[in-house]
């Protein structure tokens, strides 16, 4: 018998959803009896192998239950999405998959079709619990959540399973749920029960796991974005999530504003009529603390609930406060705050009965979200047809507003910068089930050549509003919705843009009319294949293509020899990549092929102009202290693209001589207190005494001091963002941060592209454009050299132009960052620092300044 049934393919087909044998009548198991405790108990916390032992079980006893392992997670644990409807939906579940298919996208359907489907088809619901893993409320929800929809037969339950396909993924983060509960269990019973999770709660990318739905790096969002974006479409979709503990017990939508314009109105009313519903339920079972419309405004990153929004789909969260994980939680009543649209802790429409105090415990949660999540299947069950309905006219509505509007399409040509990215790219937009077509010839439009295979993404789509803030210009609303009284900015909810194209260094034109070339729609990812012709002088690899650093570790991990062009010359161009001709015919064709690089014929001999490359040794700092999104994401990136490197911990830098070891140190963004130690007061002191000692982290004098002398002795040590202060505060390099003391009313970029130039004469630029963007965070710095007798030992590489610098994004006072250095190279002794005041691989999504990085890994 199936317990588990594996997707291999796109479409759930016919073996994907075959039955499982069950009684009707059979006894359904309690979670309560599985697990020994009641969901939310004092103390106590589900794992997710146990979960997964449990879904089976459900699966086995009920007809109402379909357990699909989509695959492994990041680390090898299986990702579940669990299916939940009557036996009969459940047995023609493919045929009503694309039934909704057909609504969600009418275009050339019938209408009478479509109408049929609306009479007969089924809402559609996707609710994601625990993405981040020390959220425990969702993960430990489930099993019970999900075991009342397999075994209550009251009234409501049934409309809910005749009208509703429910598919519960109980846990987003499986990797994280097994090293929180591990962590967790391990110290219940001891002065560190219910402390912080040390480290990210995902091998790469902990927290930021919802800040990558839009780009895909991580298997998890790929098989989210399979539910949500292209097999099911859902006509809502919940993410359960908790928040800080000293506000309201749960948040529910809608979002406060500002929102993101370009959806559909329905959309943002349906946002309304749910979260209504939601904490009406949540009322009329007592639940106090309860808001609607506060907290997270509806301009939000492109994470899942926030993306879908533009998928036309109802995409909501919810926030539970947190207890200490499973251990309960002291709280006065005047230690409760208010928040953004909660001046204060007090009555107000959207806030009716304030919690007042006390114990603060798991079940508290769990009952919240569970009340929750039950709210939206029973009004989508109550409401059936109208969902569908307006799920037809929100698909039907934005078509006709993308072929009404300008721009008409965007062009993403095929002559690239980096050719390879914009393919990558085109695969990212297909990952969002965006349709994407491909001319099968060259073409002219608005007076702009374009050659045979250029891309082109028309706004005639049911998706109009993600094409439009993926590859758009974005600018954020600066309004009394954006400032305090005061006028200082009230920061977005992470970045104020999330532009694809600008953070690939892609180019994507908007066109304001239809093009009219032939176009073949892509219906399968693009997988370029690169060629191989070699020439009398060996292989020349474009160093423009970030893919030529893949195809050139892949060849030096089995020795062969490469050179790097230094000289422009008829034949190459600074930053080139010539291989030996010696080299493997085997190889290189393996090389081309993973790649998708070519290997074209060095004819010239580039000898005089080029020098042998060399792979440094390279380290990364890693701490503790909750772990460090940014070293995560740049984990990631190093391994994706082939660069070995080794992982430096405090005790390893405090006993310096690391110099002996490595080439080049990197230290990840992060601020100066943090690396050299937390203070021992107030919080910093309480997190310290809770944390048990073998993960208290910092480099502490011992440490800055080792990192100094490695720099003196030769090495290179490379800094992103806020670290960059390491140096100028810690080693006395000439060098200040404009931007150091600056309050934010005199600048603020939170998440922006900013344009800058780029000296690509520089071996660290090798391979850059001219000019281009960077994202720039709030965190980020803009340097300028202090007078001294050494100021020849501070080289800008990257500068930012003199005017009109803001691409996408908030940015206010760009006067100061004018003409100022984004990323630098001072000399300090026989060494180097370089400094990249900016987010060059953030989230591993910066692709137009990845380059940045990998030209200090090698020489």
């Amino acid at each position: 018998m199936r317990l588990f049934l594996t997707l291999h393919r796109l479409a759930f087909g016919a073996a994907l959803i075959a039955s499982i044998p069950r009684s009707l009548g059979a006894q359904v198991t309690s979670p309560e009896k599985f697990f020994g405790f009641r969901m939310g108990a004092d103390r106590k916390m589900a794992g997710w192998a146990k979960m997964v032992e449990y879904y089976t079980q459900l699966a086995r006893e009920s007809p109402r239950i379909k357990v699909v392992n989509m695959g492994p997670t990041t680390m090898g644990n299986p990702f579940l999405a669990v299916f939940i409807s009557s036996p009969k939906n459940l047995a023609r579940l493919e045929e009503l998959r694309v039934m909704n298919q057909k609504l969600t996208d009418p275009r050339g359907v019938p209408e009478a079709e479509l109408k049929r489907i609306v009479a007969d088809g089924k809402v559609i619901v996707v609710q994601s619990m625990s993405m981040h893993a020390d959220e425990i409320g969702g993960s430990q929800m489930a099993p019970e959540l999900i075991y009342d929809l397999a075994s209550r037969t009251d009234e409501e339950t049934q409309r809910i399973m005749d009208n509703v396909i429910s598919i519960m993924v109980p846990s987003l983060n499986p990797d994280g749920e097994i090293m929180v509960s591990d962590w967790y269990n391990k110290y219940v019973g001891t002065k560190y029960e219910g402390s912080d999770y040390p480290s990210l709660y995902q091998k790469y990318v902990g927290h930021d796991n919802n800040r990558d739905a839009f780009m895909a790096n991580m298997v998890e969002a790929q098989y989210m974005g399979k539910i949500l974006f292209r097999e099911w479409k859902p006509e809502a979709y919940v993410d359960h999530h908790h928040q800080g503990s000293y506000g309201s017990r749960i948040v529910l939508p809608p979002y406060a504003e500002p929102i993101r314009p370009s959806a559909d109105p329905l959309v943002w009313r349906e946002l309304s009529w749910y979260g209504a519903h939601m904490a009406y339920k949540e009322e009329e079972q007592g639940l106090s603390g309860v808001i609607n419309a506060a907290v997270y405004s509806g301009w939000g990153h492109m994470g899942f609930h926030w993306i879908t929004p533009f998928h036309n789909i109802a995409g909501m969260l919810t926030e539970s406060a947190s207890a200490r994980l499973a251990t309960p939680m002291f709280i006065h009543g005047d230690q409760l705050q208010g928040d953004y649209a909660l001046p204060k802790y007090e009555e107000q429409t959207t806030f009716p009965d304030p919690w007042k105090g006390g114990w603060w415990r798991l079940r508290d949660i769990v009952d919240r979200q569970k009340t929750a999540a039950w709210a939206v299947l029973d009004l989508a069950a109550r409401n059936r047809e109208t969902v569908l309905q307006n799920a037809w006219l929100k698909a039907k509505r934005q078509t006709e507003r993308g072929a009404a509007g300008k721009p008409a399409a965007y062009v993403i040509p095929i002559e690239q910068h980096d050719r390879l990215t914009a393919m990558k790219m085109v695969n990212k937009l297909l990952g969002q089930g965006v349709e994407v077509q491909r001319a099968s010839e060259n073409f002219v439009h608005d007076g702009r050549a374009y050659g045979a295979g250029s891309y082109i993404v028309t706004m005639a789509q049911p998706k109009m509003g993600v094409v439009r803030w993926l590859l758009g210009r974005t600018f954020y609303p600066d309004n009394s919705y954006t400032h305090n009284t005061d006028g200082t900015p009230i920061a977005p909810y992470d970045m104020s843009t999330d532009t694809m194209d600008e953070f690939m260094g892609v180019r994507a034109d908007p066109v304001d009319d239809p093009v009219k070339a032939p176009m073949v729609k892509l219906t399968e990812l693009v997988q370029p294949a690169g060629t191989v012709s070699k020439g009398r002088n060996g292989y020349l690899l474009d160093g423009r293509l970030n893919d030529s650093f893949r195809a050139v570790n892949l060849l030096l991990d089995k020795g062969v020899a490469i050179r790097r062009v230094d000289s422009m010359s008829d034949d190459a161009r600074p930053g080139d990549f010539l291989v030996d001709g010696s080299a493997p015919a085997a190889l290189v064709a393996d090389a081309a092929r993973v790649t998708g690089v070519d290997f074209a014929p060095a004819a010239a001999d580039l000898s005089a102009g080029s020098h042998p490359l060399k792979r440094l040794r390279v380290a990364m700092y890693n701490r503790y202290y909750g772990g460090n999104m940014d070293q995560g994401w740049t984990q990631f990136m190093l391994e994706t693209w082939g660069f070995p490197f080794s992982e430096l911990r405090d005790t390893e830098a405090k006993a310096g001589k690391l110099e002996q070891k490595y080439d080049v140190i990197i230290v990840p963004d992060d601020y100066v207190g943090t690396l050299v130690g937390p203070a021992d007061t107030g919080a910093a002191k309480s997190y310290l005494e809770s944390t048990p000692p073998e993960y208290r982290s910092a480099l502490g004098a011992e440490g800055i001091t080792a990192l100094k002398s490695f720099v003196e002795k030769g090495g290179t040590l490379v800094t992103f963002d806020a670290a960059g202060s390491l140096p100028m505060e810690k080693f006395g390099i000439p060098v200040r941060n404009v931007l150091s003391g600056v309050n934010s009313r005199q600048f603020w970029s939170p998440g922006s592209t900013i344009r800058v130039r780029f000296d690509n004469r520089n071996p660290l630029a090798y391979g850059m454009p001219d000019e281009g963007v960077v994202v720039f965070l709030g965190q980020s710095q803009a340097y300028e050299v202090v007078p001294s007798d050494r100021n020849e030992q501070v080289v800008p590489v990257v500068t930012f132009l003199d005017r009109d610098l803001l691409q996408s994004g908030w940015l206010v006072g760009e006067q100061l960052i004018s003409k100022k250095a984004a990323m630098l190279s001072a000399q300090l002794g026989d060494g180097r620092v370089v400094m990249i005041g900016f987010p060059a691989q953030m989230r591993s999504q910066t692709h137009g300044t990845f380059k940045l990085v990998f030209n200090t890994l090698v020489k």
